[in-house]
């Protein structure tokens, strides 16, 4: 069994191990220290964390004069209050003028320990896309979101780095090597492309083991940086395998299954399938639960795969 860890643990570890190389970099948190994971940088740096409270709209502005001051911040709060309470903020405060702030966004997706379908975050990625200057960054794993928080740090503009709560599969070892803006090939295949971004990379590798038992071979790509879009890698995955299945925690309007198909339609028309949140507002329930009834599981995915194929072979029969 795969090793299993939180990206939020991860994170809050990799901000400390930053900040000891770094002192322009502080963090901001919106009374959540202990769910964000910045506890631990409160505690290594108290002259450089600020416990803003619930205001996550103050810390937003707070955080973009900060920047101005050639500070490097981190801002901390929940996925759906870190981009959506404070949209405006980040819109006129943040992303017009570029400044370096990373907007940390904890508990996204679905699985955020039973907090109330209100603190799940379906939306967020396709909000952050769509404001000039704004990067996202999905991370896939422990290891990936490590290398994220460096990488993120030294980018010089406005970055929303989306994070899970509970423990998720390790895909990635430490010899990876992170870039914002490009996509990682997780595993070659031939028969149907896997586009996986977030916390999905790892039931889409196991969604490609339940299809290699039934001899169709999958080439997995994992884009960990849904803005800017790795347009070339998503191309030359279509042209390798002639269909394309995404994978996200998230809506499916909006977020990479959009990405991807916008991309598609204009450089390589595709046959493809979106897999994510079918465009409800979601329950509140066990992780395994919402997973199922929401169709985000390892076999959706691979069912996904399958009528694809299904599809192509019916229309190549003579």
């Amino acid at each position: 069994m795969a090793e299993m860890v939180a990206l939020r643990d991860a994170y809050g570890q990799a901000l400390v191990d930053l900040g000891a190389q770094n002192e322009r970099v502080v963090a901001l948190d919106a009374d959540l220290a202990s769910s964000s994971k910045m506890d631990l940088f409160a505690e290594a740096f108290p002259e450089r964390f600020f416990q803003m409270g619930i205001a996550e709209q103050n810390m937003t502005g707070v955080a973009a004069g900060l920047a101005t001051l050639g500070f490097i911040p981190f801002t901390n709060s929940f996925a759906c209050f870190a981009t959506l309470r404070t949209t405006d903020q980040i819109r006129v405060s943040i992303a017009q003028p570029s400044l370096p702030v990373v907007i940390g966004g904890a508990y996204s997706g679905l699985l955020g320990g039973k907090t109330g379908k209100s603190h799940q975050a379906i939306e967020d990625i396709a909000v952050m896309r769509a404001l000039p200057n704004m990067t996202v960054v999905a991370p896939g794993d422990g290891v990936e979101i490590r290398k994220a928080v460096f990488a993120v740090a030294d980018y010089g503009a406005p970055v929303y780095l989306r994070m899970t709560r509970d423990p998720s599969p390790v895909v990635f070892d430490e010899s990876y090597d992170f870039k914002i803006g490009r996509a990682v090939v997780v595993r070659e295949g031939s028969d149907v492309t896997v586009i996986t971004t977030g916390i999905m990379v790892g039931r889409a590798v196991e969604a490609a083991d339940l299809l290699a038992a039934e001899g169709i071979s999958v080439h997995l790509l994992h884009i960990h940086t849904v803005k800017p879009l790795d347009v070339a890698a998503v191309v030359a995955a279509a042209e390798k395998t002639g269909l394309i299945v995404t994978a996200e925690e998230h809506n499916i309007i909006g977020g990479l299954g959009g990405a991807v198909a916008e991309v598609l339609g204009e450089l390589r028309p595709t046959p493809m399938k979106r897999v994510g949140v079918a465009d409800v507002y979601s329950e509140s329930a066990p992780n395994d639960d919402l997973l199922q009834k929401y169709g985000l599981t390892a076999g959706h995915i691979a069912e996904a795969a399958r009528s694809l194929m299904e599809r192509r072979a019916a229309h190549t029969q003579p």
